[in-house]
């Protein structure tokens, strides 16, 4: 019988009752979207966390987001839960990564020469810097450069959903909708928002060709690791420091944008 119940059946018995045998269905009926998050966001996090753990803390955001959602509101606005929950379980499986803090002050610090690197190159020659002028800038050899890589795939969680700023921590980008909500925002924040967006375009279209198809294929494809080494014939590891690559392109334009027209925002870098 309970297979045959409607997902608006399921929601409306068990906003009035509070059933936890309820909240397990639901669990369970929504649990393809933790590992859709989970599989996501694997190709940013630190190797040693393993996809099992990303999903078990992802269920917290999503138990969060059930016992939150309202969905006879949502009815009415038409939002899916899906919209509504992902952001939220991206969020809890984000703080239990912040909470386990495994990247060391070292390697903080590595982290942020690179980029400084990317930021320094970019601004001086106006083009996406190739690996050996970025081993020139920190006096290393190529494959100390690719270690490097490595180790920043695992520190990353930012995204391309979001704008992106710079936070209080100076090495630290995050997306404006994580500082003010859309109801919230006021007409300056909209007007740079959109700006922002306009230059992030441009930087992803001045990538090198194979950082470029990493980004489409896993922000606008919806491909995970696996598929996207499987479609360009290359390893995950490889993959892995494409993508890393590519960021730390984009957070320098980004960067460099933010200090030359919204100084206000980049007072700490």
């Amino acid at each position: 019988m309970d297979k045959k119940r409607t997902e608006e059946e399921e929601w409306k018995e068990y906003k009035e009752t509070n059933d936890p045998k309820i909240r397990e269905r639901l669990i369970v009926r929504y649990g393809p979207i933790v590992k859709y998050v989970a599989g996501k966001m694997a190709i940013s996090v630190s190797p040693t966390v393993e996809y099992d753990d990303l999903v078990g803390y992802g269920i917290i955001g999503l138990i969060d987001a059930i016992e939150k959602f309202d969905f006879k509101k949502s009815k009415e606005e038409g939002t899916q839960f899906k919209h509504y929950a992902i952001p939220r379980i991206k969020g809890a499986i984000i703080d239990e990564l912040r909470l386990i803090d495994w990247l060391p002050r070292t390697m903080r610090r590595k982290m942020k020469r690179l980029e400084e690197a990317y930021i320094s190159l970019e601004t001086r020659y106006n083009r996406p810097a190739t690996d050996e002028e970025v081993c020139a800038e920190l006096g290393i050899d190529k494959k100390e450069f690719t270690n490097m890589l490595l180790e920043f795939a695992g520190t990353t969680h930012v995204s391309l959903d979001e704008v992106w700023y710079i936070g209080e921590n100076e090495s630290e980008v995050v997306g404006v909708d994580t500082i003010e909500g859309p109801e919230e925002q006021s007409p300056e924040i909209i007007t740079e928002k959109q700006e922002i967006q306009k230059k992030l375009v441009e930087a992803i279209r001045r990538l090198p060709e194979r950082e470029r198809e990493v980004i489409a294929l896993y922000y606008y494809e919806d491909l995970v690791l696996k598929e996207i080494g499987e479609v360009l014939g290359f390893t995950e590891s490889r993959i892995c420091q494409l993508h890393a690559q590519a960021i730390l392109r984009l957070k320098a334009s980004i960067k460099r944008y933010l200090h030359d027209f919204f100084p206000k925002t980049t007072k700490n870098i």
